[in-house]
């Protein structure tokens, strides 16, 4: 009789492609886990470097790290679908290959859910800012407050404070119940920029656990040069203008759009607005300042601007509650100079930019 295969508790996702320079130390922030009942499941997404090769020397020393090929270029959320059919663990995990963690992750996460078996757990994060040259400019971390949630109603009210903290709609901070996943039939969409959090709302539709972990653990890199020099998409605003209706829309249902939900969804989204100003100032944008204007026109007319733009309140950022004011006031002329400037600054300035941006 054959002895069976025992499954791991954690499977861990990394989707890869042309992470050459970076993989190993992903993998080895996993191999130095104090917690190691895993399986890193890598799903090499056709790269053009070398970065198969790197896992596979890993794979040599490790059985517990194994790699699927895509025999073409599909993208992100083709890689997670398949790392989602793949996987064998209790609970899943999609780590970005460009990123690492502290060694204590995993065990955390684990005792967190021997105190409650929860769908989802959630972490903090240091976001690692980069510069051209590859040297570490500053850090910000974004931690979670303390949370083991076994009740829906509070598990939902605790969603639009993680949205405030940039924490709801990221998917590698979260470790996820396989099975739920998989009984909900939950996949990642193919879409720019907003997969992760089209998969969030999707999951935590019906769920009814949460962990929240408050320590940062993950380390998020984030390179400045790359920033401005990398992909432009023209459906920018679009894509983040479905990420807030998706938002509202996920209140409503719950019952839970109240005039506070309805500020920080407008702060949010008026951050949105700011940076598609400033991207519609790019030369890849092709838009003549009629075009702006009429674009700004075209925006104020919008439902959603009108239901969550009058009430948005910044936070803690004076920049943000300026350019609010701005926009509350619907005058196109002044929204195309309020681009134009953030479109110099960043150019010209870009960690004072991404220090700025990081406000809320």
């Amino acid at each position: 009789m054959e002895e069976q295969i025992k499954c791991p508790f954690f499977s861990i996702i990394m989707p890869t492609y042309n992470v050459e320079a970076y993989i190993g130390h992903a993998i080895r922030s996993i191999r130095e886990q104090s917690y190691g009942d895993w399986e890193i499941v890598v799903v090499d997404d056709c790269s053009t470097d070398n970065s198969a090769g790197v896992v596979e020397q890993f794979m040599e020393e490790d059985r517990r790290i194994r790699m699927v090929r895509h025999r073409e270029n599909r993208g992100l959320s083709a890689a997670r679908n398949t790392g989602i059919l793949e996987a064998k663990g209790e609970y899943i995990w999609f780590m970005d290959p460009d990123d690492y963690v502290d060694s204590v992750l995993l065990e955390k996460v684990k005792a967190s859910l021997e105190e409650n078996p929860a769908e989802v757990v959630l972490f903090g994060l240091v976001e690692e800012y980069y510069n051209k040259d590859g040297s570490l400019e500053y850090t910000n971390s974004i931690i979670p407050q303390e949370l083991l949630c076994h009740e829906q109603v509070q598990l939902r009210k605790s969603v639009i404070h993680l949205e405030q903290q940039t924490l709801y709609g990221y998917a590698w901070n979260k470790i996820y119940k396989l099975d739920y996943i998989k009984k909900q039939n939950i996949f990642f969409e193919d879409v720019r920029l907003i997969e992760d959090i089209v998969f969030n709302t999707t999951v935590f539709a019906e769920m009814k656990g949460l962990n929240l972990l408050a320590f940062a653990p993950y380390h998020y890199a984030k390179r400045l040069g790359a920033n401005l020099t990398n992909k432009f998409v023209p459906e920018y605003f679009e894509l983040h203008r479905r990420r807030i209706e998706l938002l509202y829309h996920q209140h409503v249902e719950w019952n839970l759009c109240t005039a506070n939900v309805r500020q920080i969804l407008g702060s949010l989204y008026g951050r949105y607005i700011l940076s598609a100003l400033e991207r519609n100032c790019d030369r890849r944008a092709n838009m003549s300042m009629s075009d702006r204007f009429f674009w700004c026109k075209k925006l104020f007319a919008q439902e959603l601007f009108e239901i969550l733009i009058p009430g948005a309140k910044a936070r803690d950022s004076r920049v943000l509650r300026i350019a609010l004011s701005v926009l509350k006031m619907k005058n196109p002329v002044l929204c195309m100079m309020m681009g134009r400037g953030i479109h110099i600054i960043r150019t010209g300035l870009p960690t004072l930019y991404s220090k700025t941006k990081s406000e809320r």
